[in-house]
């Protein structure tokens, strides 16, 4: 496989041939700063997947190939030293503090589930009509009779005390608007 990057005055050369020429200098430029040799053989193959990789954009003028692939291993190298510090910062901010064991799972979902179901109610509440909504929160939100409520909203007591019926009723069937909700103007008006 050629490839378009060469030094001047020379054929081009293929990535296969630099990889080659410069295996065991890259391989030993790594090896003497780290000190797992399995680390050494993954970084040495990211330094050589990189200049693959940029290989189209090498420039002779900038310095011969090895002169590159140290450039190259240098900054995989500080990648890997950045990685490996974040790492070590989180296992010791981790450290000493206590692992979640099942009970505190089950209580997590326990308060999930709970969560749910107070948005699930949120939602229905949400889509109740105005007239049932307003008995409902002046009884259940602001603890108010539902005698007082009718006279907050200027209807009477048993109006409040069937509205407050559909409301709760509604919520405890999961939809807005319960079965026999007002269907005339006029037996709203007289409610």
């Amino acid at each position: 496989m050629l490839i378009s990057g060469h030094d001047p005055g020379r054929s081009p050369t293929s990535f296969s041939d630099v990889y080659e020429a410069h295996f065991d200098a890259i391989l030993g430029f790594v090896t003497r700063r780290t000190a797992d040799r399995h680390v050494a053989a993954d970084l040495t193959a990211d330094v050589f997947v990189a200049a693959l990789e940029a290989f189209d954009s090498y420039d002779a003028r900038r310095g011969t190939h090895q002169v590159w692939l140290y450039g190259i291993a240098r900054n995989t190298l500080a990648s890997y030293a950045r990685h490996t510090a974040r790492e070590r910062e989180a296992v010791a901010a981790l450290s000493g503090r206590r692992l979640l064991d099942e009970q505190d799972m089950l209580r997590f979902e326990e308060r999930i589930d709970a969560e749910r179901e107070a948005r699930e109610l949120l939602a229905r509440h949400a889509v109740l009509s105005a007239p049932l909504r307003a008995v409902l929160d002046l009884v259940a939100v602001d603890g108010l009779t539902t005698k007082d409520a009718a006279k907050v909203l200027r209807i009477s007591q048993p109006t409040a005390r069937v509205r407050l019926h559909r409301a709760r009723a509604a919520l405890r069937a999961g939809h807005a608007t319960p079965p026999d909700t007002f269907s005339t103007p006029l037996a709203e008006a007289t409610r």
